[in-house]
């Protein structure tokens, strides 16, 4: 992870692109999959899978769970075939497969296909990703379903982890958009809006960081540099005091400030 840093007046600036996570919840009656479009490079078979799946979400939607585990089950039989047995698409059949079944009260294999959807998402995304925590949040509502209270703790706290991670990321990437706008505005002139960005950044690291972090130093770095490019001296050498990691990257001239009489 890179932040802007700047270097006393020979500032060099980089916009860092922040990498957003959605995350899904996968909570009973969503993580549904629908594909409007229904086109496939694989050709009109997987075309038709989609097709299938689609009616599937309808019929579900619908309450009309039989009638969905049908459609759900024909777009399986066609991805099997299509892509083999470790596809993400062949996961997402797998999960709207368990949900159907869970809400038709068949908990076995509403067990089996989520698990089927779970064992595809942490062989191809791991442990920590959105989709696979999406796998635990089902399973954590079937096994409550069933009764295995255990189990269901089991999987909603590995939900809670991963979401919040992922919320944890959001942060640090807003973060970084905020460092980024202020450079902008700095740039521009507008040094109160690049002070503005500034200080959302920084609340943030210090959140998530603390202030001895070096991020939050870097950011204190900048505030102080801003600061003193404003002719604001006092402030300049507080926010310096506090980038204590990075002082030797501040280069503020000695300022004498005289009291008018």
């Amino acid at each position: 992870m890179n932040y802007i840093i700047l270097h006393g007046f020979n500032r060099v600036q980089h916009l860092v692109t922040g990498i957003f996570l959605i995350f899904i919840t996968g909570c009973v009656g969503q993580g549904l999959y629908m594909n409007d479009n229904a086109i496939s490079s694989n050709g009109s078979n997987l075309q038709q899978a989609d097709i299938l799946n689609n009616r599937g979400v309808e019929a579900y939607r619908k309450g009309n769970y039989n009638l969905a585990i049908y459609y759900y089950k024909q777009a399986l039989n066609i991805k099997k075939r299509e892509l083999g047995k470790r596809d993400l698409s062949l996961a997402t059949t797998y999960n709207n497969l368990g949900l159907a079944y869970k809400r038709a009260n068949n908990f076995k294999k509403a067990l089996y296909y989520i698990l089927a959807s779970l064992k595809i998402r942490e062989g191809i995304l791991g442990k920590k990703a959105a989709l696979t925590a999406e796998s635990y949040n089902n399973l954590g509502t079937l096994y409550s379903s069933m009764g295995n209270s255990h189990k269901a703790l089991e999987y909603t706290k590995k939900t809670i982890n991963i979401k919040e991670n992922i919320i944890r990321k959001e942060k640090i990437d807003t973060a970084i958009s905020y460092n980024n706008l202020a450079v902008l505005y700095e740039e521009m002139g507008e040094y109160e809006d690049a002070l503005k960005n500034y200080f959302k950044s920084l609340k943030i690291n210090e959140e998530i960081f603390g202030r001895e972090h070096t991020i939050t130093q870097h950011i204190y770095a900048n505030i102080a540099l801003l600061y003193y490019t404003m002719g604001n001296y006092n402030k300049a050498q507080i926010y310096a005091k506090f980038a204590q990691k990075v002082e030797n990257e501040i280069r503020l001239e000695p300022i004498i400030v005289e009291e008018k009489r």
